[in-house]
Order: structure tokens, then sequence, then C-alpha cells
């Protein structure tokens, strides 16, 4: 738990936007020395100039998260700067949709390189040196919070890489919890399990690198799935800003699954008594029939 952010350092991936940004806004309004890191160069000197008008001290670096050289300079700057962060927010992700078997190796490698591995090396990077600092320092506080989603606790059809790359997170982070808890009390761990918040996690194929860029036209069920991601994604009520709110009070609670939806849950309910009953999987549209209905129409027609 942290109580008094000022003059503590966060470090934030995917800070260009969506919650990354909003979270440095607030970090900014809270006192907090910043570490930006984001693979889109307008969007983050954007970021930069904005939190050093707002008189935060500021570092901000270009990183693509799923190249571990990348992270490791991350980590490195951040240290000479700032010393050991005290947030770190493991949050830069990209979605991706389709029928499981249509994704391609690349688009594998895209949505498991920046989702899982860029969480792997936050954690693999920043957690030693907090430690390190909590171990110097008696009074010292520090917490990661990793972003998955409620794609982390359900497993919607049409989805398949997005889910397992969040499925991954959560893992890793319940994992990150215990183990963390093991060996001191002076670092938390919490995962952000949000549901469709206005961000642009459906439009991250902006930010998609060259060398994993595929040949192939998208299918029929990706062509599907960017346009229902568009539409959930577009219409959530729930804003990026609200979402950044709630890590900062689950920082400064202690609390580990920090929900945008709470609604949400009755579906990984249903879920988790499918596992423990050894019950075949729940009809995703159980409570909306004519959604399955259009799905299948578009995948068959």
């Amino acid at each position: 738990m942290i109580t008094d952010f000022k003059n503590k350092t966060a470090v934030l991936t995917g800070a260009g936007s969506g919650f990354g940004l909003e979270c440095a806004r607030i970090g900014a309004k809270l006192g907090m020395n910043l570490v930006l890191a984001d693979v889109q160069q307008d969007a983050l000197d954007k970021a930069v100039a904005e939190m050093q008008a707002a008189g935060a001290a500021v570092l901000g670096m270009r990183v693509d998260v799923s190249k571990a050289d990348q992270m490791q300079a991350l980590a490195d700057a951040a240290f000479a700067r700032f010393g050991a962060p005290h947030f770190v927010f493991n949050n830069a992700g990209v979605g991706a949709g389709g029928l499981i078997w249509e994704s391609t190796l690349r688009d594998w490698a895209w949505v498991l390189g920046v989702n899982v591995m860029g969480v792997v090396h936050g954690v693999h990077l920043f957690t030693p040196m907090m430690l390190a600092a909590a171990q110097a320092d008696p009074a010292y506080q520090g917490h990661i919070v990793n972003t998955a989603s409620m794609a982390g606790l359900l497993n919607a059809p049409n989805m398949g890489i997005y889910n397992v790359s969040k499925h991954a997170v959560v893992s890793l982070s319940e994992t990150l919890y215990q183990d963390l808890a093991l060996v001191t009390d002076q670092i938390g761990a919490s995962v952000l399990c949000p549901f469709f918040v206005p961000t642009g996690i459906s439009q991250s194929h902006r930010n998609r690198p060259d060398e994993l860029k595929t040949a192939s036209k998208p299918t029929q069920s990706q062509l599907i799935g960017q346009a229902m991601s568009d539409k959930a994604v577009g219409s959530g009520k729930v804003t990026a800003a609200q979402v950044a709110q709630m890590v900062f009070d689950a920082i400064g609670s202690g609390q580990f699954y920090i929900y945008s939806h709470p609604k949400a849950l009755g579906s990984v309910q249903v879920r988790l008594e499918d596992v423990v009953q050894a019950r075949n999987p729940t009809d995703p549209f159980a409570q909306k029939p004519e959604l399955g209905v259009e799905l299948k129409k578009a995948l068959r027609g």
C-alpha cells in the first residue's frame, strides 16, 4: 500500500493514451515523478509535455515493451534519474480478434509479445529494484499493477489470442502477489481487469511493428472481431479516467483485483461454476441470444 504519493516515482507503460495517460495525470496532480513509456512517439511527446506543464518531473522514453533490451534501457534510465520506483504500471497492451485458428503466428508473436512479455519484462526488471529499496529503507512502500482484462477471467469466442494473453497476465499477477507476500510486507501487487472502456485498444494495429505485420488480408472473423471491438469499446460508459482513479484507490487500500465493471463478474461466476462442476462451457450468449445468432450467421454465411 502507498498512502502518500508525493515525491514518489511512477513507471507507466502505455503512457501515451488510455489508462496509462490517465494514471500519469493523477500522478502529476499528486506530485509524483513520472517515467512515461509508449511505443507511439507523438502520443508520448504530447503526454510528456502535458505532465511537465503540470509541474511533474518527467522522463519519457519510446519503448516497445515486447523487446527486452528496450525495457532494460527504460529500467536503467528510470533508476539513474529517480532511483527505485514506488509504483510500476505494466499497462501497455494490444487487442486482436478472430477465430483462434485463423490467427497467424505473427499475430501470436505480436499480441503475446506485448501483452505477456511486456508485463514479464516489467516485473523481471523492476521488482528486484523495489525489493532492494525496501530492504534498504523500512519506510519504503511499493506497488506493481499489471493490466489484464475481464478477458483474463472469461473466454469470449472470436478473441482467442487476446484471451490467452490476458489469462496469462492474471496468472502472473496472482503469483506475483503471493510471491511478494513470502518475502516482504512493503510491496504489493494488483491486477486491473477492465471490461469495455473507451481507450485506444481497439485501434492497436496502428502500432504493430513492420516485422510482425502479416501480408494476408484480414479474415471474415477478424473483420467481425474488429467491428465488435470498435463498437463495444467505443460505447463504454466508464471512462479511462475513472479506471485510473480506481487504480490509485486500490494501491492506497492494498486491493488486488480492480474491476471497472463489477456486474460482469456474474459471467465469471458462471465460468468458474462450469470449471468446478466439470460442466461444458456455458453459452456466452445465453443472456443475449440474438448476438450469438448474428455472429454464427456472419461466420457461416
